[in-house]
């Protein structure tokens, strides 16, 4: 911990933990040390140590393999937007045929898990809103006359909404399409992507 306070530092990662039991510390400073295992052989483990002013920030840590660990952080005030802190622990310098024999297996699972994150932060940046303002506050007003009990009223603005929804999905169907066809990808795969994911929104 005395050299951890020479240098100015939000997270440090850490390798070769050769742990056989995780360990969470917190330290009377508020520095907080996660520890995780290593394998069968006293191979691997990785850990972190998180600052002060970062650690009131701290969602989870999992160690995913004995090389791989996730550090996930809330950022700001909103308890959803979630940072992921992904720590690598490489085989630099220790080249015992134990490692030897599963370094192939931990690259492929780390460039996996390194492809399906960053796909999934891709499809987060490039989403767009799903309703309309004009959708939402129909259906804020929906709720309102719900919530009066008002049947008329609720029954009206609910077909309002389901109008204004199927136009809203129409034109955005067209957006997909289009920009499908500029790029030059097949029309068809992104009309079954397009019915994939209203599906499932």
């Amino acid at each position: 911990m005395t050299q951890a306070e020479k240098i100015k530092y939000d997270v440090i990662g850490l390798t070769e933990t050769r742990r056989r039991h995780p360990l969470n510390a917190v330290y009377e400073t508020g520095e907080e040390l996660f520890l995780g295992t290593c394998d069968s052989g006293g191979v691997g483990g990785v850990g972190i140590l998180v600052n002060t002013r970062t650690a009131k920030n701290i969602d989870s840590f999992e160690q995913l393999t004995t090389r791989i660990g996730r550090l996930r952080m809330r950022r700001g005030r909103n308890p959803r937007t979630i940072i992921n802190w992904d720590l690598f622990a490489t085989l630099a310098g220790f080249w015992e045929d134990s490692a030897m024999d599963n370094i192939d297996e931990e690259y492929d699972r780390l460039v996996e898990h390194l492809h399906d994150f960053t796909k999934r932060a891709e499809s987060f940046k490039t989403t767009k809103r799903r309703m309309s303002l004009e959708i939402l506050e129909l259906i804020r007003q929906r709720g309102a006359a719900q919530a009066a009990r008002n049947p008329e009223l609720t029954s009206e603005l609910a077909r309002l909404c389901r109008e204004a929804i199927k136009e809203d999905l129409k034109e955005r169907r067209a957006e997909v399409l289009a920009e499908a066809a500029e790029a030059g990808r097949s029309i068809r795969y992104a009309r079954r992507d397009f019915a994939t994911t209203s599906a499932l929104g």
